[in-house]
Order: C-alpha cells, then structure tokens, then sequence
C-alpha cells in the first residue's frame, strides 16, 4: 500500500500532511483566508502560492498532498509540480471525487460545489483525474460520505472501485457532518467478494469536534490508514480566533496555536497523517512545529475542556461564507 512510504519514512514531519482544498480555487470557508491569499486570485496566482507551498512542504520532509476535483484547479496545480520535480517520487498522492466544482473560478458563484455519489459521477471523475494526474496518485477517496450516502449501497459502484484497487490504485472514503461515526461504522461494512472495500478513511477531528474519534480507532484497528482533516477547524484554531485555553498552552511551549492544535491530532494513536491546510508558506512553517509540540498531561487536560457538541459545531461550521 501507498503509505507504507510514510510509515519508513524518519523525518518529524512525515506524518503531517498538506492539503490543497484553501489554495486550488479562489473561494474558501477558511477564517482569514482574505489575509492570506493575493489580492488578485487569478489561476496564475494561486498556481504560484499552491507551488510554494508543495516546494515548502516537500522541503520539510512533509510526503502526503490531497486534492479533490472540487478543489478548483488543485489537481492540475499538483500535476504540474509533480512533473517538474520528477525527484519526489516518494510522495504519496490522495484525491477525491463525488463533488463537483461549479464556482468557474468565482468567490461570488451561488454554489460552489455539487455532491453525486452515482456512478456516472465515478466515471467521469475519475477520468477527469486520470487524465491530469495519470500514474502518480496513489489514492482516490469518496468525497464527504454521511449514512445516507448511496455509494453506501451502490453494488455496481463498489464492483468499479474494487476493479480500481485491484489495479494498484488504493480505494478511501472521506466523511463530513455530526453523523461522522455513523457513516464510517457503515463504510467499514462494505465488502466486495468477501472482502473490505476501504483502505483509508479521511475525517474531520480537532480540539472542538471529537465525535468520530471512537469510529476511527475501530477503523484503525481495522487496518485502516486514517488520515485527519481540518485540525484547525476551519481557521477557528488559529490566531486570532483560537479559544483563550489554547492560546495559553501555546504561549507555555511558545509556539503557535496552530502547531498545539495539529499535535493534539497527532498524538492519537489512530492518527496516520495529520492535514494542514495552509495557505501560506509562513502558515505552513508554522504547522509543521505540530511534530514538536509537548503536550503533557494537564495541557491535554485543559484543552479537553474545548469540545462542542456536534450538531453544534457542524452548526456554526455551515455558517461560515465562502470568501
């Protein structure tokens, strides 16, 4: 499998991941994104930003990069880095399909996105993937799954997917929502022939939104690689939004509330790579301290005291603009 690259690797940072979703298209849900990206976001631009970052992170020993054909124009964006840097062929390369980006480089676009789980969505997503990323990426994940979601269900669709995985292409699944835990129960379920179908579950777990951490133990157990989402909560974790708890802890080990707020992700044993979803190269530096981070006993303790209830935090998190 793909991440037994990660799992060899000895750099600090080669469980932490870098994630394309706030730099691929010009709209985003991240808090102070409009600080953070050039003031004119031309396809240019954020080509260049999201190349900085990749030279930033491959330089820093990170060895995961996740798009999605949601994301704007990630894929095209890490397609041409990697054909530039023939060298990093150590990297481990995810995607994702079931949303389509409908936004045609907008901030202002009424929908952003589009979710089909059918088939046909399959298809033609992952012909769109093929034909960018070709050979090169390792991992082709589901896009936000939720119980009800029929590639649950779908039978001629998990025949395709295993089809994909039995060519060498490693099948996942990515989750969204307070149901979290539901649906990866359920995903863990689905077999083909007997067999697993899922090989890598991606969900979104941080200091405010816990719930699906059980589920994904069971996951990891299940010897599945889970990879983590959205650690610093849509930009809630960072300066200058973070909750006063872990600005304090960040102030004892002096670093910063973002690099606090991925290493307690880190430190869960079921955690196999931890996403950062940096849209600076200074962010992304920032991050990475995740790995060094030394949360003792009472910090862990005091930052506990920051989980919401579910239904609450995916709430205020569907509140959050496009900008």
């Amino acid at each position: 499998m793909p991440f037994a690259r990660l799992a060899t690797a000895t750099t600090p940072t080669c469980h932490l991941g870098l994630g394309l979703a706030a730099v691929g298209r010009p709209g985003y849900l991240n808090l102070g994104r409009d600080q953070d990206l050039p003031s004119v976001r031309s396809v240019d631009a954020l080509r260049e930003r999201t190349h900085e970052l990749l030279d930033a992170a491959y330089a820093q020993g990170v060895r995961y990069f996740d798009a999605a054909r949601s994301y704007g124009r990630a894929e095209e964006f890490l397609a041409e880095w990697l054909t530039a840097h023939p060298e990093a062929d150590d990297v481990v390369v995810g995607s994702k399909w079931g949303y389509t980006y409908t936004a045609d480089w907008s901030v202002e676009a009424e929908r952003h996105e589009v979710k089909d789980h059918s088939l046909a969505t399959y298809e033609r997503q992952r012909a769109e993937t093929d034909a960018l990323l070709g050979d090169r990426f390792d991992l082709y994940q589901i896009h936000s799954v939720t119980p009800d979601s029929p590639a649950l269900t779908d039978k001629e669709l998990h025949a395709k997917l295993a089809e994909s995985a039995a060519r060498g292409v490693t099948v996942g699944f990515s989750t969204s929502g307070p149901d979290q835990a539901e649906a990866i129960r359920a995903a863990l379920a689905v077999t083909v022939e007997g067999e697993p179908l899922f090989r890598t579950v991606q969900a979104t777990y941080n200091a405010l939104e816990t719930s699906a951490a059980p589920a994904l133990a069971e996951a990891h157990d299940a010897g599945l690689t889970v990879i983590v989402k959205e650690g610093m909560a849509n930009g809630r974790l960072a300066e200058p939004y973070a909750p006063r708890v872990l600005k304090e802890v960040a102030a004892e080990v002096s670093l910063g509330c973002d690099a606090v707020a991925l290493a307690l992700v880190l430190r869960r044993p079921w955690a196999g790579v931890v996403l950062s979803g940096a849209a600076t190269v200074g962010q992304l530096s920032s991050n990475l301290h995740a790995a060094v981070v030394d949360l003792d006993e009472d910090r862990l303790a005091r930052l506990a005291t920051l989980v919401e209830e579910p239904h609450a935090y995916w709430e205020r998190r569907g509140q959050l603009r496009w900008h």
